[in-house]
């Protein structure tokens, strides 16, 4: 089971490195001239990272870098740089739909649990994809979604729902859906000490994400 959370974890890994370099491409092939710190604004990664990017995508071949006035570098993407910026967007694409599939599923699988335990009146604990899914599913239950419940969000407004900071902003609440997708289980804790674990939902690809890092964590003996 170890080696299983491992291998997750080395797959998210990938995407998420192939999402960088997808993004450095795409930047690079609307604005050569960008310094290293505008790309890094722009993908929002530190600029060490987009630093080792860029040189790690110049050794593939990726890109090619010319030197211009006042000691800067502009990058170009190489025929194969635009060959790999395709391979990548086809790429995203697909993940992006399994995404969407195991999530709809999911959430609508949430939505029903919620109906049985007659929470009809609920909040969304975390505004992400996984929210937006949750609330186009919702159309099609007996649930009213409130608002969405996220201390680290900016945000006023999100898929439409009304956002704020902490579970006593909201009032004549049946319960809670959780779709933070980053770190889940801080959220779900607050939730479970306003309203009880009964009255709180944690769709099942929340509930794989949480065993999965409990389990890395063992394996790398570190806290439980």
């Amino acid at each position: 089971m170890p080696n299983q959370a491992a291998a997750h974890d080395t797959v998210d890994n990938r995407i998420e490195q192939d999402k960088i370099v997808l993004g450095l491409l795409e930047s690079v092939e609307r604005n050569s001239a960008q310094s290293q710190r505008d790309l890094a604004s722009e993908l929002g990664i530190a600029l060490g990272l987009v630093n080792s990017y860029l040189k790690r995508c110049v050794n593939k071949g990726l890109l090619k870098v010319q030197e211009v006035p006042a000691r800067r570098y502009a990058y170009y993407l190489t025929p194969q740089g635009f060959a790999e910026k395709s391979r990548l967007t086809a790429s995203y694409f697909a993940h992006s739909f399994s995404f969407f599939r195991r999530a709809r599923a999911d959430c609508e699988a949430a939505l029903v649990q919620a109906g049985v335990r007659n929470l009809r009146r609920v909040v969304l604990a975390g505004a992400s994809d996984f929210a937006e899914i949750m609330t186009l599913c919702a159309r099609d239950y007996p649930i009213t979604l409130i608002a969405i419940v996220d201390p680290q969000s900016e945000r006023k407004k999100f898929a439409g729902l009304p956002v704020v900071q902490d579970f006593s902003d909201v009032e004549a609440i049946d319960g809670v859906l959780i779709t933070q997708l980053e770190a889940p289980d801080a959220i779900r804790k607050s939730a479970i000490a306003a309203f009880g674990a009964e009255r709180v939902v944690v769709p099942a690809l929340l509930r794989l994400q949480r065993l999965e890092s409990e389990m890395a964590r063992s394996s790398a003996g570190g806290p439980q």
